[in-house]
């Protein structure tokens, strides 16, 4: 791989602050030192965000992502699926939809191909993509559908803690259904293959318990004592270095302490919310179990302030930051 890596930066949906924030992340000379960047999406949408932001930035188009230079001063982006807007700002709409997927759909295939070294991505409209008529859900479904992968997992993080969920977007009576010794142990086995090939020697993996006080022995819930303690115990037995069921109260300030190098949380919320109180601006998220790199802003696509020129790149210059480091197998920040 380059000693800059080429990363692919899909723009999200066309109506919301993802352009905004992407040509904002642009203009840090920091991460250009670091990475070829380059935009994968329609140009007139790249002019646009510039001329909202003030840029200084020139845009530039290119033909494929080898003519991406990385050069100061140049917002440079590969055309996809050009001509559907112009995009009403805080509006959803299917042409919104349709451009944002296909946007993907093309990095995906980049990815796939060897032609980029990692993906970011900016937030897509849900709504937008069924307006679309699209039968994904996300960004993880697109991924998972064209690479064929097995099991993929999302992980947030944001600076030293690190949540894998053990399902994401389930109604919470789906997601405790989900809490069995298979796919717990399914979970942990990704996660500390995954860290393995980011940088870390043994990972510390700790399993979030889903009912208050781990269960109080089977007084408040049997499943620590029925599905997630198997799933750990044989998860040891692999020689994984993994502890729990955890309370979640105790297992996420344990982690922010260092005492472990990712978390398993055992739904949705429990760990978002671990994660957002934490460092919200900071937080980004980063898939498990793809044949790519691909990390993403931990936020939506915010059409209240869509339009404004007022959007906070944070979350996006730290996605982009997490996925230099992890296509250079760098690891994670504080990897040990």
């Amino acid at each position: 791989m380059a000693e800059r890596p080429l990363i692919a930066i899909t723009p999200g949906d066309p109506a919301g602050i993802g352009p905004e924030v992407a040509v904002k992340a642009l203009r840090r000379a920091d991460l250009r030192r670091e990475a070829r960047l380059f935009l994968l999406g329609d140009p007139a949408c790249t002019e646009a965000a510039l001329r909202l932001t003030g840029s200084p930035l020139i845009p530039r188009a290119i033909r494929r992502p080898a003519g991406a230079h990385g050069e100061a001063g140049a917002a440079e982006t590969l055309a996809v699926a050009e001509g559907g807007g112009p995009f009403l700002a805080g509006e959803r709409s299917a042409a919104a939809g349709a451009a944002s997927h296909a946007w993907v759909e093309a990095a995906a295939r980049l990815a796939l191909a060897g032609e980029v070294d990692a993906i970011v991505t900016a937030p897509i409209n849900k709504e937008s993509w069924r307006l679309a008529g699209s039968a994904d859900t996300g960004h993880q479904e697109v991924f998972q559908r064209l690479s064929g992968a097995d099991h993929v997992a999302t992980m947030l993080v944001s600076g030293a803690l690190r949540c894998v969920h053990l399902s994401t977007h389930k109604t919470l009576a789906e997601a405790c259904a989900f809490v069995t010794r298979a796919n717990v142990l399914r979970a942990i086995r990704l996660t500390d293959a995954e860290f393995r090939r980011w940088g870390f020697a043994e990972p510390r993996i700790a399993v979030a318990a889903l009912n208050p006080h781990a269960g109080d022995g089977g007084l408040i819930g049997g499943e620590e004592l029925t599905e997630i303690g198997p799933a750990v115990a044989d998860a040891r037995a692999d020689g994984i270095a993994v502890t729990g069921p955890v309370p979640a109260d105790s297992v996420f300030p344990q982690a922010i302490a260092g005492r472990h190098d990712a978390v398993l949380a055992m739904y949705h919320d429990q760990g978002h919310i671990a994660i957002k109180v934490h460092g919200f601006e900071e937080s980004v998220s980063v898939n498990l179990g793809l044949p790519f790199v691909r990390a993403s802003v931990d936020h939506g696509t915010a059409f209240d302030i869509a339009g404004r020129g007022v959007a906070d790149e944070t979350s996006m210059v730290e996605a982009i930051r997490t996925a230099i480091r992890l296509a250079r197998r760098e690891g994670l920040a504080g990897a040990g």
